[in-house]
């Protein structure tokens, strides 16, 4: 565990020392703390940083979970040509990474769709989750076929059913679908690199290296207190759902 987290721990340390502090062999905590944050916070623009990734990654996580809820139930509940073959690309999608396909994406989401340096071309293209499908289809899966039996002859159509029975059965596999996505969301790096060229839109991965000078003359206390600043809000987010994102791939366990 202490291995682990030694490299939080070690930034944490050098996020309360000086410059002088940081490039020395010292381990003891220094008395800088607040300085370096309000130089991360203020002086890089931070702040302003952080709200554009927690639009993005709030979108980003209600857009998955919606439309893994709706696919999920598709797959499920209803009959229609190839669906087997049909899942069976959803789950493909899971072995193209972002960077494969980025050249592609790029030239649709800006030449195509005329996306480009907006919130739309890093929030649309990742609204859609093979994770997300095959964790609420095998949750689906789990639960008794008699309840939309009985919804059915009760007048419930599908979306009702979801609604009022499927959600509510759902939460725990909505909360651990949460987590990971927001903190894929949050990291995204690469892509928003590309795609934006204004920084009032730039989101808090990419602003992290505006700390970092190129020349080498970077202030590494403000650089380490903006990466803490950084990993606050995902800490925080699993830490509210930590008890859904475990029970969540419990799958075969009543929920």
């Amino acid at each position: 565990m202490l291995i682990v987290a030694s490299p939080l721990i070690f930034a944490l340390i050098k996020a309360t020392q000086s410059s002088a502090q940081v490039t020395g062999p010292s381990l003891l905590p220094g008395l800088n703390v607040l300085a370096n944050i309000r130089a991360a916070w203020e002086g890089a623009g931070l702040g302003h940083y952080m709200v554009n990734s927690a639009v993005v990654a709030v979108c980003v996580t209600v857009g998955k979970t919606v439309l893994s809820l709706l696919a999920a139930l598709a797959f499920v509940y209803f009959r229609f040509p190839l669906k087997g073959l049909l899942f069976a690309l959803v789950l493909f999608t899971l072995m193209l990474p972002t960077e494969l396909l980025i050249v592609s994406l790029f030239d649709v989401v800006s030449g195509s769709l005329h996306w480009g340096n907006s919130y739309a071309a890093i929030i649309v293209p990742f609204i859609a989750s093979a994770t997300g499908v095959l964790l609420f289809r095998q949750h689906f899966m789990n639960i008794p076929a008699s309840l939309s039996d009985a919804a059915r002859i009760d007048g419930a159509g599908p979306l009702t059913f979801l609604g009022r029975i499927l959600i509510p059965m759902s939460w725990n596999t909505i909360g651990a679908l949460a987590v990971i996505q927001f903190v894929s969301a949050w990291d995204q790096y690469l892509w928003p690199l590309v795609i934006m060229q204004t920084d009032s839109k730039q989101v808090i991965q990419v602003g992290l290296s505006k700390l970092i000078d190129v020349e080498g003359q970077s202030n590494w206390g403000a650089v380490m207190a903006g990466a803490i600043l950084a990993i606050l809000p995902p800490v925080a987010v699993f830490t509210l759902l930590q008890e859904q994102f475990s029970k969540g791939f419990a799958l075969g366990q009543d929920k």
